[in-house]
């Protein structure tokens, strides 16, 4: 099941609010097209989802409404379909790293603004490739859901729904707008809209805007009394607009608006937000009354609202797992690939503001799926995240499992390197995989001055003196690091030699074990074996090969032309693209092939995996091919 379904099967889930009316107040014009924000005033539209995120809300809309072709050739912009979804769902994933917890963005569609032209006709088919096209870019950009709102039309809503199962695996929410009789622009009663849409294959059935939160709750039950299994939605509008000194105002409070989330619930909701007129702060008061009625907190059907508390962190650190006091000798993960055990380690990236919450879940979901270690990334293509040390030792506290910090000399000097090593140790972080870094161009602090001092071969040099119970002057340290060195090797790459030679150097240095960039074809990891062995004799260390489960055919060909490191195979190319709409489902099988094959090659004891668009569930679906013996810590 994808992971929004399995997340609104366990109870309802916040949208967040309107986006129109907000972006007015900052200074937009009603004669511009809004959707063109996204690049000429990137800091609005990503204020307004701050805003929503740190309100409460669980799903973020892109601001993509209107973002189809022939809406866009409207203001001359037919060509930037592409340009403004692509950059839409970058600033909600931007957002959702600096909130630090699990938001879902939701690729939001709305209606083509033309009537829908008889089916066969040239009209009919420019409507499928305009909703092709936008949903192939949401998709592609890592949207986590499709919303089609605010359709009076329900044959083209019909029509975009037929078109995102037909070439993507996201789920679809489908909403419809109604009149204040209770029936769409074009006459069709709620359980008429709840038949259509189940038959299209529609998986929550929603209404929006129009109406206040009063009508529309009339809707909604008029709908799950129709079909009381369907999953539902309701976001309704703040009430009528009026015009007031020249701008539209929306008379339902969020004090109003909260009042009627139990009973939107009681009427089937599993999804509750709001339309025009709302704001951070009828989500923010939404999200006390859900979690109040969640709670049983109910008195006649309505809740007693209180100002939100501040959300407290879990900070207990569990007896049972103390890496700082956990004494001499090798790491729990060396001790496991010297016994011979299959390791599985899961890959996080941190994030980029705060908060860790998001990352801390996916640690303690690996966990439970059997992973070994949590491997935690140092500002991947030198973008600048929180730092990896810090997060390994909240991974550790509490999700409870070891970590993998991977170590850069791209921002430290020699002294600096020695020091952070030290207080990795005292903190009990003691997998290091010791790294150069991307260096600072890459990514986005161009002002930023690299400063390798050694590289990440004199790195583990520095870290086996440690381990010696030295430092690198060979002064005593009082008692031995017991660090597990681990180092990098890319068998994808085409000069093999050179690779080889520069592997073999970093485990003369004192490496227990290395892990490679992922690869997509057991052959390339046969490949870079047989040069070293010709090179050099027999291979000396275990090998964790890096595995990504691939998303779609546009995602696969996206890392294999423009992500340093990362070549796909011909083969995995090929089938990626015959996957079509079931490709994500096809990139776990694939690398579920992949992880079985590998366990029987050499020198391969286990497997690192590389969620992509933080989707850990996804990730840690390939381990179910294994057996529980062979994953389980």
């Amino acid at each position: 099941m994808h992971p929004f379904l399995k997340k609104l099967q366990q109870g309802p889930l916040l949208f967040d609010g309107g986006m129109g009316t907000l972006l007015y107040a900052r200074g937009a014009s009603s004669e511009q097209c809004l959707e063109e924000l996204v690049v000429t005033r990137p800091g609005w539209v990503m204020e307004i989802h701050q805003s929503y995120a740190a309100a409460g809300a669980d799903i973020v809309k892109t601001h993509t409404f209107g973002a189809n072709r022939p809406r866009l050739e409207r203001y001359g912009l037919g060509d930037r379909v592409r340009a403004f979804n692509f950059a839409a769902v970058k600033l909600v994933r931007d957002v959702r790293e600096v909130a630090g917890r699990a938001i879902f963005i939701a690729g939001d569609i709305g209606p083509l603004g033309f009537r829908l032209p008889a089916p066969e006709t040239p009209g009919y088919q420019r409507a499928e490739e305009a909703f092709r096209e936008q949903i192939s870019v949401l998709w592609e950009a890592g949207a986590d859901l499709l919303l089609f709102e605010t359709f009076g039309d329900l044959e083209e809503l019909a029509l975009g729904v037929q078109v995102a199962k037909e070439i993507c695996d996201l789920p679809v929410v489908a909403s419809v707008t109604y009149t204040e009789d209770g029936r769409t622009p074009a006459g069709q009663a709620p359980a008429q809209v709840v038949a259509r849409l189940q038959a299209v294959g529609a998986d929550v059935i929603s209404t929006n805007c129009s109406v206040g939160p009063s009508q529309m709750l009339r809707t909604l039950k008029a709908a799950h009394d129709a079909a009381p299994e369907a999953m539902l939605c309701a976001m309704p509008n703040a009430g009528f607009p009026q015009r007031l000194e020249g701008r539209l105002s929306f008379p339902a409070s969020p004090e109003y608006f909260a009042r009627h989330v139990p009973l939107f619930l009681d009427q089937g909701a599993q999804l509750v937000g709001g339309c025009c007129g709302t704001t951070p702060m009828h989500t923010r008061l939404m999200r006390t009354a859900l979690d109040k009625t969640l709670a049983g907190e109910r008195y006649g059907g309505v809740i007693v609202l209180s100002p939100p508390a501040e959300a407290t962190p879990d900070l207990q650190i569990s007896s049972a797992t103390d890496y700082a006091e956990e004494g001499a000798g090798p790491t729990s993960l060396l001790r496991k690939l010297q016994a011979g055990k299959f390791v599985i380690s899961v890959e996080v990236d941190p994030p980029r503001g705060f908060t860790a919450r998001k990352q801390i879940e996916g640690a303690k979901h690996a966990k439970a799926m059997g992973a070994d270690a949590v491997n935690v990334a140092d500002s991947p293509m030198a973008r600048v995240r929180m730092g990896a040390l810090s997060l390994c030792v909240q991974i550790q506290q509490q999700a409870e499992i070891e970590t993998i910090l991977h170590f850069t000399t791209r921002d430290r000097s020699l002294m600096g390197l020695q020091a952070d090593l030290i207080g990795a140790r005292a903190l009990g972080v003691r997998n290091i995989l010791a790294l150069t870094g991307d260096p600072p161009g890459l990514g986005d602090n161009q002002s930023s001055t690299p400063v390798y001092d050694v590289d990440s071969i004199g790195l583990v040099r520095i870290i086996d003196k440690y381990n010696q119970g030295v430092d690198i002057g060979g002064r005593e340290m009082g008692e031995k690091g017991d660090f597990t060195i681990a180092v990098a090797c890319d068998p994808t790459r085409d000069d093999l030699a050179d690779e080889v030679d520069r592997f073999q150097r970093k485990v003369g240095g004192g490496a227990h074990f290395t892990m490679t960039q992922p690869i997509f074809d057991p052959q390339r990891w046969l490949d870079f074996l047989a040069v070293y062995r010709e090179r050099h004799g027999e291979f000396p260390v275990p090998v964790l090969i890096g595995v990504l489960p691939l998303q779609s055919h546009r995602h696969a060909s996206f890392l294999h032309n423009e992500v340093p490191g990362i070549t796909l195979s011909e083969e995995a190319l090929e089938r990626m693209r015959k996957a079509g709409s079931e490709g994500r489902q096809e990139g776990v099988r694939m690398a579920q092939e992949l992880m079985l094959q590998l366990k029987e090659s050499p020198h391969v004891q286990g497997v690192y995996l590389m969620p992509s668009f933080g989707r850990y569930e996804l990730a840690c679906q390939v381990l179910e091919a294994l057996t529980p013996e062979e994953r389980g810590g």
